[in-house]
């Protein structure tokens, strides 16, 4: 079985040496409608790093990994991923909005697992991870499939290549996600609340699988999670967010044991 640190993923960027800057939101505003869900928001992820997101529902958590992943545009504000502007291009010394080009370039420094798993139903497990590598990344069917056996038995699904997502539990569907994602060869990997659709007695073997991941290899993770053993064990850094705001932020051990904001003390209050 490969280790999670045997995990193929282009190194050819010097940017990505640890510790220097990989995500940058600098003064980013979403409104829905007259609803502020981020107000002016400036933080940065280094690469390497693990940061996890946590605060109430509506806080505006997932509307920052939504935003990454270009589901979302900001109304003010920039952001920048590995050196590169995501929704703008810099033309004659000015930025102006990015074309689709562009953007589809720079998202596939970003990968994500959702809530739901979103699996294509009508393939088999191996070729839901090889499908975007192929069509997207423009990798040989043989690389793909390579890889793709890798990371599905990284993810303790290597009997289950040939089924269908119906046949997998949800835990499994959300391995296979995983797996997916990492087959990209993301610079960054976000986390959306994975185990929340999950029965009980299935979101610890996910963690297990991504406390591996994180623990072995230097992905960079972004993190929304209200399994606060989860985020103290992998997490460099915590911030606490509310109405569109970071409160507090700090390591996780000072963040779960001596949290100096009282919201964060209150949140934490009931999630613990």
């Amino acid at each position: 079985m490969p280790s999670p640190a045997d995990i193929p993923r282009d190194s050819n960027s010097a940017s990505r040496a640890n510790g220097a800057e990989l995500v940058r939101f600098d003064k980013v505003t979403k409104r829905f409608g007259d609803v502020t869900v981020l107000d002016q928001l400036d933080f940065s992820v280094d690469t390497g790093k693990h940061v996890t997101l946590i605060g109430p529902s509506g806080s505006g958590k997932t509307t920052i990994l939504r935003l990454l992943m270009t589901l979302l545009t900001p109304d003010e504000g920039t952001i920048k991923v590995d050196g590169d502007y995501l929704n703008h291009e810099e033309r004659n010394g000015t930025l102006a909005k990015a074309g689709e080009k562009h953007v589809r370039e720079v998202r596939k420094k970003i990968g994500m697992v959702f809530q739901q798993f979103n699996l294509f139903p009508n393939m088999k497990v191996l070729r839901n991870v090889t499908e975007a590598p192929v069509h997207v990344l423009g990798m040989s069917k043989d690389e793909a499939d390579q890889r793709a056996r890798e990371l599905i038995e990284l993810v303790g699904l290597s009997e289950q290549l040939d089924k269908y997502p119906s046949q997998l539990s949800g835990g499994q569907q959300q391995r296979v996600a995983i797996a997916r994602a990492l087959a990209m060869r993301p610079q960054v990997l976000l986390l959306d609340e994975v185990t929340s659709a999950l029965d009980p007695e299935l979101v610890a073997g996910v963690l297990d699988v991504l406390r591996d991941i994180a623990h072995t290899t230097d992905i960079t993770m972004l993190v929304v999670t209200h399994e606060m053993s989860f985020a103290r064990d992998i997490s460099d850094a915590v911030l606490m967010f509310d109405k569109g705001k970071i409160v507090e932020s700090g390591p996780p051990d000072k963040m779960f044991s001596e949290p100096e904001h009282e919201r964060t003390r209150e949140f934490l209050s009931t999630v613990l």
